[in-house]
């Protein structure tokens, strides 16, 4: 199994990809969104996920029919705070966060995607676009499909995390910080601008 990722600055392309690959055949139980929630901007009311240490109901959701878009539960992911999620990645991020309160290891998202098989670098690109009001989509799929499943994201809208990554660099980030204060709703729309095609 491989790991594919694809950070989007609007959630209408994220679920545009998850509804294309589920439509090639990934399983939803392979797939996962983490969206930024700040102002709850989706309006989504969900007990499946409340807090850092609801992962078991996030999967729980996540195995109802309708695809895993109607799996939607709402956690707070320290330094990128509320997010809307749903899936696999999400359950393993609520996890390493409750893991990480009680032990004092590192955890989060940016835990949550290295051990999936996210390279560190690109791990804390996607943490930061989902901390500044981005979704993010993770799937695990066959080797044989990993091409075309990248693709499917890719033509999704995806950002490219080499040029976002220079971006962020531009204003002096080098790396997702936790302890950092989440965006709030102006700062979200701020970044969205500053993106927008």
């Amino acid at each position: 199994m491989k790991t594919v990722t694809g950070l989007f600055d609007d959630y209408s392309d994220a679920s545009a990809a998850v509804s294309a690959l589920e439509a090639r055949g990934v399983p939803s139980s392979d797939i996962s969104i983490v969206s930024n929630n700040a102002g709850d901007r989706h309006g989504r009311e969900s007990n499946a996920a409340e807090g850092a240490g609801a992962g078991a109901g996030i999967g729980a959701a996540v195995g109802g029919v309708g695809g895993l878009l109607t799996g939607l539960g709402v956690m707070a992911i320290p330094g990128v705070g509320p997010v809307v999620a749903a899936g696999w990645l999400a359950a393993t991020a609520a996890g390493a966060v409750a893991g990480a309160v009680a032990g004092g290891a590192a955890g989060g998202l940016i835990g949550a995607l290295t051990e999936s098989g996210v390279p560190e670098d690109r791990a804390h690109v996607y943490a930061e676009g989902v901390r500044r009001g981005g979704t993010l989509v993770t799937a695990k799929v066959d080797d044989s499909l990993e091409s075309e499943a990248e693709a499917i994201l890719r033509n999704a809208n995806w950002v490219d995390p080499d040029q976002r990554r220079a971006a962020y660099a531009e204003s002096g980030w080098s790396r997702f910080d936790d302890t950092l204060d989440p965006y709030g709703p102006a700062e979200v729309e701020q970044e969205r601008l500053r993106y927008r095609r």
